[in-house]
């Protein structure tokens, strides 16, 4: 049964001596960007799922059976900061993370995310994609924000529940930068 943490100081203690993070949420919340920090705040690898696991050149799919055989190698490693959702896959990563981060923002500022980090890399692969997977945005993708907290966040609640893993939820941009200033502070 996950733990709901509710505190942001005793979550900023379990991440001093966490080895292995998952950061989840919806596009645009700022998983990537909160999992790339806390990757170089605790020198821990950072693996992004979409690169590392789901995406081939030309936004090929990578097949389910060789994602879950790349995911299951990467999660038995004894550090990592894994950026992704996909609760298919939960089952795999869940019971090796140390702490789960759910970065569950507003659905405007998700969409507010997405155009920022369009309007940067329109044309080009971001750092954390696969190279030959240039920035994209459409109606399908926006639809998926738009209705991520009522069509995904109960199938992750549910899933997140089925494991012993204290679980942080970051709901708004100033929980997310008291967060980061504890972080910082620690020596």
């Amino acid at each position: 049964m996950a733990t709901y943490l509710s505190n942001i100081g005793e979550t900023s203690r379990i991440l001093s001596r966490a080895r292995r993070v998952l950061v989840i949420g919806c596009s645009g919340s700022g998983k990537t960007t909160l999992a790339r920090w806390l990757s170089a705040r605790y020198d821990l690898p950072f693996v992004s799922m979409d690169q590392a696991f789901f995406w081939l050149p030309g936004w090929t799919s990578r097949p389910r059976e060789e994602q879950r055989a790349l995911i299951a190698e990467k999660t038995v490693e004894p550090e990592w900061i894994m950026d992704g959702t996909n609760p298919s896959s939960f089952d795999l990563r869940v019971p090796r993370a140390d702490l789960v981060i759910w970065v569950r923002m507003p659905r405007h500022l998700c969409l507010w995310g997405v155009m920022r980090r369009w309007m940067k890399w329109r044309g080009q692969a971001r750092p954390e994609m696969t190279e030959g997977c240039p920035e994209r945005v459409s109606w399908e993708f926006f639809r998926y924000i738009w209705t991520f907290e009522r069509r995904f966040a109960p199938k992750i609640a549910s899933e997140l529940r089925r494991y012993p893993v204290p679980v942080l939820e970051i709901t708004s941009r100033a929980q997310m930068r008291r967060l980061l200033d504890l972080l910082a502070q620690q020596p």
